[in-house]
């Protein structure tokens, strides 16, 4: 088969012809129809060494749309033939960027009505911005929030939750070109953050109270908007950094809260870190059935342009959501 292999000597992604994988008791095999690229995919770079000795031959991709061909012998819910959308453990070797994959059945969700580049698009961003909002921030019981990064991929995503659930403040930060794009999926406040100062907007916008709720996207400066963004006893979800609280003012005596997300830490961590991820995936898909969610600008490749479309993500120097399509995806 041919796949997008990674090689760490040379930091350098090539197509190679590799042997089809075999599942294991709990994997399995997968015709991959779809396989969009992620920020994660690129900064392998920065986390191979974690990967127990890996090889030329290892595949990156996560999240995948495509059809079962072969089920491991304790997997008894799927069957060859159905159709799947996941989102892949980034230390498994066999990823999606290949025409075949393998994936632990435990975390597989069924392929939602939508077409199958939309769908591609959805696992990293949509289902950790859901984990945020739903799992960690209870945005069922709050009136508003703050989302740093909204024209971002979990940030448009994060937005068009907190508008399904019905939130009356939503504010984000973008740039200004963006400003009618965060608008269209449901801000109900913008900030400029290349013009504007940021915390002294959200005060003017809560009347001095804070919000119950931030997210941030974006990391740097925008983790320390979100913290001063809150209202006493707030909370914030913290995705790019490590939070430390006692970088945010008077974080104690505001009583305010920080978690801590990482999706794709649930691979690593039993049955309640698998059910994470396919709670997840199961929610949001439900809203893409509903047509709630607004998809990204999406363009979509093929696998033999996926190592420069890799290597100019790396630079930052791509808009919107890239998808890997493969023969025969209909």
């Amino acid at each position: 088969m041919k796949a997008l292999t990674y090689q760490p000597s040379i930091d350098k992604f090539q197509i190679q012809d590799l042997s089809i994988p075999t599942p294991n008791t709990h994997q399995v095999l997968v015709k991959v129809l779809a396989c969009s690229l992620n920020p994660v995919d690129t900064k392998i770079v920065n986390w191979h060494t974690l990967v127990n000795d890996m090889k030329d031959d290892f595949v990156v991709g996560l999240d995948v749309v495509g059809e079962i061909v072969t089920i491991g012998e304790q997997v008894d819910n799927w069957k060859a033939g159905d159709k799947v959308l996941f989102h892949g453990n980034m230390f498994s070797q066999h990823g999606g960027l290949a025409e075949f994959c393998l994936q632990d059945n435990r975390t597989l969700t069924r392929l939602p009505n939508v077409p199958i580049a939309m769908a591609a698009s959805t696992p990293c961003a949509g289902w950790t911005a859901w984990r945020a909002l739903f799992d960690k921030l209870k945005i069922k019981n709050r009136n508003s929030i703050f989302i740093a990064g909204g024209s971002g991929g979990v940030g448009s995503f994060a937005i068009q939750i907190a508008k399904h659930f019905g939130l009356e403040t939503i504010i984000t930060t973008c740039s200004g070109r963006n400003i009618d794009y965060v608008r269209s999926l449901g801000a109900t406040h913008i900030i400029d953050y290349q013009a504007q100062d940021v915390v002294k907007e959200i005060m003017a916008i809560t009347h001095g109270s804070g919000v119950n709720i931030a997210l941030d996207c974006v990391g740097g400066k925008s983790e320390f908007y979100c913290a001063e963004a809150l209202e006493f006893d707030g909370e914030m979800v913290e995705l790019v950094g490590t939070a430390d609280l006692n970088q945010y003012r008077q974080a104690k005596a505001r009583g305010i809260g920080v978690h801590q997300l990482s999706l794709g830490a649930g691979y690593n961590n039993g049955i309640k870190g698998r059910n994470s991820i396919l709670k997840a995936g199961e929610s949001f898909n439900l809203l893409l059935n509903q047509n709630a969610i607004i998809p990204p600008h999406i363009q979509t490749i093929d696998l033999e342009q996926a190592a420069q479309a890799l290597m100019e993500m790396r630079k930052q120097r791509t808009v919107g959501k890239i998808v890997v399509m493969f023969p025969k995806a209909e």
